[in-house]
């Protein structure tokens, strides 16, 4: 599966170099040496198809410049090769990835979700679960796990940290979550009609 990366932002310089807008939390890995990425929606009849024919862009080097990723690609040499490229979305096919930690939104979409506090210690999760995972925010502090409540379709975001997310198995197909005290009583309660 295609997953986003990054969108290709101004040039950087006279070489080709451009700035790029992060999709990714991890832009040590996709932008390595030597890594190659995809144009989304690539056309080949287009002034990016006549400078990429394959639609493909090879990674020369990455480097930080304050909080803004700078990027070198083997295809681009010039600044007006950086500026045809500008606005295009970058993309990579996830089932390439060999990292066995790694894991993508649509990994987790629809795995059931259910509170560590429900499910007994050394145990798997069983019964009625509290939700399902609807979506994953990539935000710049922190990421958030989107899910769904079974009870009222209320979608519910909880900050996709170690604490509030303690466990997520792919292989079993579960999310154990620890929320917040009033999270989930606050969407439960988001469907009780209002006094009058």
């Amino acid at each position: 599966m295609q997953v986003l990366v990054a969108r290709i932002g101004k040039p950087h310089g006279i070489r080709g170099e451009v700035t790029v807008q992060l999709f990714t939390d991890n832009p040590e890995e996709r932008f390595a040496a030597g890594e190659t990425l995809q144009i989304r929606d690539f056309d080949p009849t287009s002034s990016v198809g006549s400078l990429l024919p394959a639609g493909e862009l090879t990674v020369a080097s990455a480097r930080w410049n304050k909080k803004i990723l700078v990027v070198k690609f083997n295809e681009v040499t010039s600044r007006n090769d950086a500026e045809a490229l500008r606005d295009s979305y970058l993309e990579f096919d996830s089932s390439t990835d060999t990292n066995e930690d790694s894991f993508y939104e649509h990994d987790l979409i629809g795995l059931p979700v259910y509170r560590i506090a429900d499910v007994p210690e050394g145990e798997l999760p069983s019964g009625d679960a509290l939700g399902k995972v609807t979506g994953l925010q990539t935000m710049p502090t922190q990421d958030l796990l989107l899910f769904e409540l079974a009870v009222n379709g209320e979608e519910v975001m909880i900050p996709f940290v170690e604490e509030l997310v303690p466990e997520l198995d792919l292989d079993e197909g579960f999310v154990l979550i620890d929320p917040p005290a009033g999270l989930i009583e606050m969407a439960l309660d988001d469907e009780a009609p209002e006094d009058e």
